[in-house]
């Protein structure tokens, strides 16, 4: 019995450490046909939780949708350029764990598999722990030159960089680019009992004057107001549609300070402006390069193990902080879909592709940017013709830390996005 449960670990931690040098599933794609019972029952879980999505909020749904495409175009990327520059894939799947479907297309084995939290493809000869057939040693991704390879670990993260220069793009030539505008805008309903709402100022309305002083911005209207005493009364002339209304109305004294005039109104300059091609290239563009900066700074942030903890200790999680996982990322994106509708959406979208992308190349094992750094050691050590190979066995007990640092914060994530839901 002992003996039993010591070779079935060790079997687990060789497969473990197989796969992970090899960056997929290994052994015979044929020693396990598609099993009926779990095709349907993944089918039913999957489709029931999509549904329930759909129904309680569609714009989570939309998210979730836009998730799962990306992961596929980041595995389109590894597959493609594999493919292109000679190296031989043998899978390409959807999801990992137990196989739900699977179908084999020439050398490649597409498909399916029952836990949605990722995808991966299958190119033979990772390194030196990756066994192939002698044949395919040549096709073998070792045996490539260093260009090759780096382009073809790095291009999942090249494909998130793409998609989220592309809804940056479409977003702000067709629905615009949140920013600062000359247009002072009412947003939310005014303080009850207010003379903004005496004078039926509306969420929407632009404010264009407060007696005689032009009013372009927040602090414009904030001393056009305060430069009042309680009791004075003023005009204010606003806007709504194509129609511009002049109302006079009492100033009342400041909740906070009984001194400070009061008008009872919130309000922004900032709105969507649209922007022409070539600025929403500009701006998209320049909006990747921040996003990639700021998401370097995050990712520490995230897989720091005493930020994990103080979050899932704390009474009020910090939302800047706290690890989160696609139920999080769903509520998040079902807020914004309801108050900002799909550009919003698609801009969240964006910048969680940029934050994948960046955190997909952490120099570590099982990350694509940990085969990066492993393809750019061997190069750094190849002298004169000689070829150098890096002993990966050495690395699996880093990977291992990393796999189980992840797996904590997937399920510490799961637990403040159950226990402490975001929006």
């Amino acid at each position: 019995m002992g003996a039993k449960g010591s070779f079935s670990l060790s079997s687990l931690y060789s497969k473990f450490r197989n796969e992970i040098a090899a960056g997929g599933a290994v052994g015979d794609p044929n020693a396990i046909k598609n099993n009926s019972a779990t095709t349907l029952t993944t089918v039913f879980v999957v489709v029931g939780l999509l549904a329930w999505l759909g129904v309680k909020n569609p714009w989570s749904l939309v998210f979730v949708a836009g998730l799962i495409v990306s992961v596929f175009l980041h595995e389109l990327g590894h597959f493609v350029t594999a493919r292109r520059t000679g190296m031989k894939v043998t899978q390409f799947y959807m999801g990992f764990g137990p196989r739900v479907w699977s179908t084999r297309r020439g050398e490649v084995e597409f498909g399916v598999r029952a836990l949605p939290i990722g995808a991966f493809v299958r190119i033979v000869g990772m390194n030196n722990l990756d066994d192939c057939d002698p044949a395919d040693e040549p096709r073998a991704y070792r045996q490539q030159s260093y260009p090759k390879r780096i382009l073809v670990i790095t291009a999942g993260s090249i494909m998130h960089m793409i998609i989220a220069a592309v809804l940056f793009i479409g977003v702000y030539a067709t629905a615009g680019r949140f920013g600062d505008t000359k247009e002072l805008l009412v947003y939310g309903a005014p303080a009850a009992s207010s003379p903004a709402e005496q004078i039926g100022l509306q969420a929407g309305d632009q404010i264009l004057a407060i007696n005689s002083t032009e009013i372009t911005s927040r602090p414009e209207l904030i001393q056009a107001i305060i430069a009042n005493k309680p009791g004075d009364s003023v005009t204010v002339v606003f806007k709504r549609g194509d129609q511009t209304f002049s109302e006079r109305t009492n100033l009342i004294s400041n909740p906070v300070n009984s001194k400070v005039a009061f008008l009872g109104v919130s309000t922004d300059s900032y709105q969507y402006v649209r922007q022409s091609i070539f600025g929403a290239a500009r701006y998209g563009l320049y909006d990747v390069v921040t996003s990639v900066r700021a998401s370097v700074g995050g990712v520490f942030v995230v897989v720091n193990p005493v930020n994990i903890f103080s979050n899932v200790t704390a009474d009020d999680p910090d939302p800047m902080t706290r690890p989160t996982t696609v139920v999080g990322a769903s509520q998040i994106g079902g807020e914004i879909g309801r108050s900002e509708g799909l550009k919003g959406v698609l801009i969240l979208l964006a910048g969680v592709n940029v934050f994948v992308g960046v955190f997909n190349m952490l120099p570590l094992l099982p990350f694509d940017g940990g085969h990066a750094a492993i393809a750019t050691y061997e190069r750094f050590r190849s002298r004169r013709g000689r070829v150098y190979r890096a002993d990966v066995g050495k690395m699996v007990p880093v990977a291992t830390t990393v796999v189980a640092l992840l797996v904590m914060l997937l399920f510490a994530g799961l637990y403040l996005d159950i226990t402490s839901p975001i929006g």
